[in-house]
């Protein structure tokens, strides 16, 4: 039987460049992951809930902000043999630095005793489709794809030395503001 999970991916022009907004999970066992890690903000239906009722729900319990606006349904992928997870993506633009997430309980160290609160979402950003399809799950990726069709929208080039110099240096100073 199959776990269906629902959520929105969130998109911004910046500079004529398309963004999209991902968030990286909590707690200690993804501390230190980057790259393959970060996610659509999404979860599993309460009840009988509607599936977009879900995806707003649980993007606002990920983030603190309500979504609402006109949805574009980017549909379901599996992302493993037994979750089923439906997207629709929302063009708004939030200060990621505000996101706030609900928590859960862990033991860790595992086996320790010790139960600790942690942030179902630690932090979220802003990424162009480039380093938005690093970062993000691998299986989500057809939702970014599926969103560049439905918009219209293929990536412009910018220099090499320009491109790197930007996302390196840029990318990695925004993380640490939000890190504080």
């Amino acid at each position: 039987m199959s776990v269906y999970s629902n959520g929105i991916l969130l998109f911004r022009f910046r500079n004529e460049i398309l963004e999209v907004m991902l968030v990286h999970p909590g707690g200690p066992f993804w501390a230190k992951k980057d790259y393959g890690v970060w996610s659509i903000p999404k979860g599993l239906p309460e009840g009988h809930e509607k599936p977009l009722d879900t995806a707003k729900r649980e993007f606002k319990e990920e983030t603190g902000f309500e979504a609402d606006g006109e949805f574009i349904d980017l549909g379901e992928l599996n992302q493993s043999r037994k979750k089923i997870v439906h997207v629709w993506a929302l063009e708004k633009d939030l200060d990621i630095t505000n996101v706030v997430s609900n928590t859960f309980p862990l033991e860790w160290p595992k086996n320790s005793g010790k139960v600790h609160e942690y942030p179902e979402v630690d932090r979220a950003g802003w990424f162009n489709i480039e380093l938005a399809k690093k970062k993000i799950r691998k299986e989500q990726i057809g939702f970014i794809d599926r969103l560049m069709g439905i918009i219209n929208y293929s990536q412009k080039e910018e220099p090499l030395e320009k491109k790197r110099y930007r996302q390196t240096t840029v990318e990695s100073i925004f993380n640490c503001r939000i890190k504080t």
